[in-house]
């Protein structure tokens, strides 16, 4: 008997490391705003677009909201949650007036090819040479630890294009992707879910394949509730659409309303026992956009000078709170995925990833 009791509780202390050691494994949240500058990003409203009528339909009520008289004071009304939080605990690089440089790698600097770069750690101009809703013959991060035994099924991604099926390629990874106008799938939907689900179909886009973010995300934070995914990745599209058709003010409006959801989703984080204190998130874009002449700031592609300026956010486990990053530096791009495989201790191929991981945890 007591040789039998010795042996259960040997038995129960296995069980509670290796649910130790789980819930001790770093989280990842991966996070991308369509085409968002970092113009805007570390100066807030651009002077030269707030009171500017070919692209704001009332510059007063514009002003009031966004418009202060240096650019901190800007970007903090912006994105308060960036600026008065994040900023204290993690890490903003990107801002090229003081010597912060991000860029892209690819040449091609339009979105397909710029999530492909972000999610293989690779551009490939060869293959991803347009945003046609061609399966992407490369392998994601997100497949990388799809197949791992240690992360199988709990990996999952949304996206508010309804191209990123291809891009991450979900037929061939196994990775569910709900994207553009997709609804929650299977047996066990939340009550919010079947919400959203009858809700989405109502709501008209303005876009033929972009829905509006607020489904994405909160299709996401269900997914965060529900299964608790080690490995996710949520893409923000509004921005890139709204500049797409010169509406500055819904641009900015959209970027306001993105920080407070990021706030949500690192608020959620932090009161779950599952990813409280365990979660990195990384914050990134997958391209630039024009600045002179003006009207380029509606455009990106290898045309457009500067669209291959971007920018990067690291917060939570590891990170090492720098703050906007004031010394000289180049990064790219092509470091995320190496470092989100870094940090889940997946293998990874320096030949397929030439890009260095991001030394986050180092001042």
């Amino acid at each position: 008997m007591n040789n039998c009791k010795a042996f259960y509780f040997i038995i129960l202390l296995c069980l509670c490391s290796a649910t130790n050691a789980q819930e001790n494994n770093t989280k990842v949240v991966l996070i991308t705003l369509d085409g968002f500058r970092w113009q805007e990003l570390f100066s807030g409203a651009d002077p030269l677009l707030v009171s500017n009528t070919d692209f704001v339909h009332d510059t007063t009520a514009l002003k009031k909201n966004f418009w202060r008289n240096t650019p901190e004071k800007r970007r903090e009304a912006l994105m308060p949650f960036l600026w008065q939080e994040v900023s204290k605990i993690g890490q903003l690089h990107g801002n090229r007036n003081l010597g912060s440089n991000v860029n892209l790698t690819n040449k091609m600097w339009f979105s397909y090819p710029g999530y492909n770069e972000i999610l293989t750690g690779k551009a490939d101009d060869k293959n991803i040479t347009s945003n046609d809703k061609i399966p992407n013959p490369n392998t994601t991060i997100l497949e990388i630890a799809n197949r791992d035994p240690r992360y199988v099924n709990q990996v999952a991604a949304f996206g508010s294009w309804d191209v990123f099926p291809f891009i991450i390629n979900e037929e061939r990874s196994g990775v569910p992707v709900n994207a553009g106008f997709e609804l929650a799938k299977g047996a066990d939907l939340t009550v919010n879910e079947k919400f959203l689900n009858k809700l989405q179909p109502k709501v008209p886009s303005p876009w033929s394949t972009v829905r509006m973010d607020a489904f994405t995300h909160y299709y996401a934070m269900e997914e965060l509730k529900k299964n608790h995914p080690e490995f996710i990745y949520i893409s923000y599209g509004e921005t890139d659409d709204f500049a797409h058709d010169g509406e500055y003010d819904a641009y900015l409006a959209s970027a306001h309303t993105t920080d407070t959801l990021i706030k949500e989703l690192w608020q959620f984080t932090q009161n779950d026992p599952f990813y409280r204190n365990s979660t990195l998130f990384i914050i990134s874009t997958d391209h630039g956009r024009g600045t002179n002449p003006l009207e380029t700031w509606k455009s990106h592609g290898g045309n457009i000078k500067g669209a291959d300026q971007v920018w990067l956010i690291a917060f939570g486990k590891g990170v090492s709170p720098r703050g906007e990053v004031t010394e000289n530096e180049q990064l790219f791009s092509n470091q995320i995925a190496p470092t989100i495989l870094d940090v889940l201790k997946l293998p990874m191929d320096t030949t397929s990833m030439p890009g260095k991981t991001l030394q986050l945890g180092k001042k």
